[in-house]
């Protein structure tokens, strides 16, 4: 008997640790089936899903990443994501005026907009401490704006009070620039700096040497001084107040690397690409960042590095197979364009719908036991 009553506790244990597990993980699990499901239904070589991959991942995992440390600090997602990839863009457009290539004008574009990504970082930290508690819509909204200005000066300073003379970029008319920008002199910059060779995959190793630094740097700056504040306002700000901690200026230097880094992973993305969509290259950046880090497992008010990562590969395993599923089941690729693109909403919406929703029960769970 005694052996019996011993026993059927370890009998349950893996059961319950199993459930515990799926409880905790309820989106990657559900993504990964869903992901393994398209890619069986898409029929694509093992080969070519791999490369595609990790050729996805090296483009925009740099940019997930810099969604860390706005959530850490308590600001929730940063949407003005879009506002650091037009700093990237202002310095590929540089190079490009001035006919620098390769590495060289790889480095001078992260170095020419780094100031513009610092600016537009310390200003959109000062509008997100005047609207504390509302910082995701604030930031939307800041992007959209932004994205009007980025309008204004390039369609029409450009050419008038900035004089560019360079008719491969500039509109027939003089004034503006064109859609699409050539970046071939700039392309794999870094990608094919150093690079192997895996059983047909491409491994780009300079470029996820870059990713692993910020990797790192993310970690280390959790440890300092700097990283524990931003974990005490992401807590509770009112106690972080209470305790000392400035923390107007915290918030601001939170949002500002978040910006630095978006710039630095705009320009990754785009020496990737070789093409510069001059009014929309940078619009959908911070949509499919957010969707990508939450599908890890990310929350509003949690997020992490494996999270980034696991939820990179999730997404854009679901953007390589998607197209083709939606051919081989409904005769149609675009079916699958348009479920990836309800699946990066969807699952921002759904977030922010629980991060309400968990909000609304504690505060209800606060006046019950008051």
């Amino acid at each position: 008997m005694q052996t019996q009553t011993s026993t059927k506790p370890r009998a349950l244990a893996a059961p319950n640790a199993l459930w515990q597990f799926v409880a905790r993980h309820p989106v990657p699990l559900s993504f990964a089936v869903l992901c393994l499901l398209t890619v069986a239904a898409a029929d694509l070589p093992l080969v070519f899903v791999l490369n595609e991959l990790v050729t996805r991942l090296s483009r925009n995992l740099f940019l997930v990443l810099s969604l860390i440390i706005p959530v850490l600090a308590g600001m929730g997602l940063n949407f003005a994501l879009v506002i650091g990839a037009m700093a990237g863009q202002i310095g590929l457009i540089a190079v490009k005026i001035w006919d620098i290539g390769g590495f060289s004008g790889f480095i001078i574009a992260v170095l020419f907009s780094t100031p513009f990504a610092l600016l537009f970082g310390y200003l959109t930290g000062l509008t997100l401490n005047k609207t504390k508690g509302r910082e995701m819509i604030t930031s939307m909204i800041l992007g959209f704006f932004a994205n009007g200005l980025w309008q204004l000066v390039f369609l029409l300073f450009i050419g008038t009070i900035i004089p560019v003379n360079n008719p491969e970029i500039i509109l027939k008319g003089g004034v503006g620039l064109k859609n699409a920008l050539d970046l071939k002199f700039i392309q794999y910059a870094i990608d094919r700096m150093l690079h192997v060779n895996i059983m047909g995959i491409e491994i780009p190793i300079v470029t996820f040497a870059v990713i692993a630094v910020l990797c790192w740097a993310t970690k280390f700056i959790v440890t300092t001084k700097i990283g524990q504040e931003f974990r005490s306002l992401g807590q509770d700000l009112h106690i972080a107040q209470v305790a000392g901690i400035q923390t107007d200026k915290v918030r601001i230097i939170a949002i500002t690397i978040s910006t630095v880094l978006a710039a630095w992973g705009q320009i990754i993305f785009l020496q990737n690409i070789g093409t510069l969509n001059t009014y929309a290259s940078h619009e959908q950046v911070g949509m499919f960042a957010i969707a990508a880090l939450l599908i890890g497992g990310a929350t509003v008010v949690k997020a992490t590095i494996s999270d980034a990562i696991i939820g990179t590969v999730l997404f854009h395993t679901l953007f390589i197979a998607s197209p083709q599923a939606g051919n081989n089941l409904f005769g149609d690729a675009q079916i699958g364009e348009f479920f990836r693109v309800f699946i990066a909403y969807g699952v921002i919406g759904m977030s922010l719908l629980l991060h309400a929703w968990h909000k609304y029960m504690e505060a209800r769970k606060k006046t019950m036991q008051e």
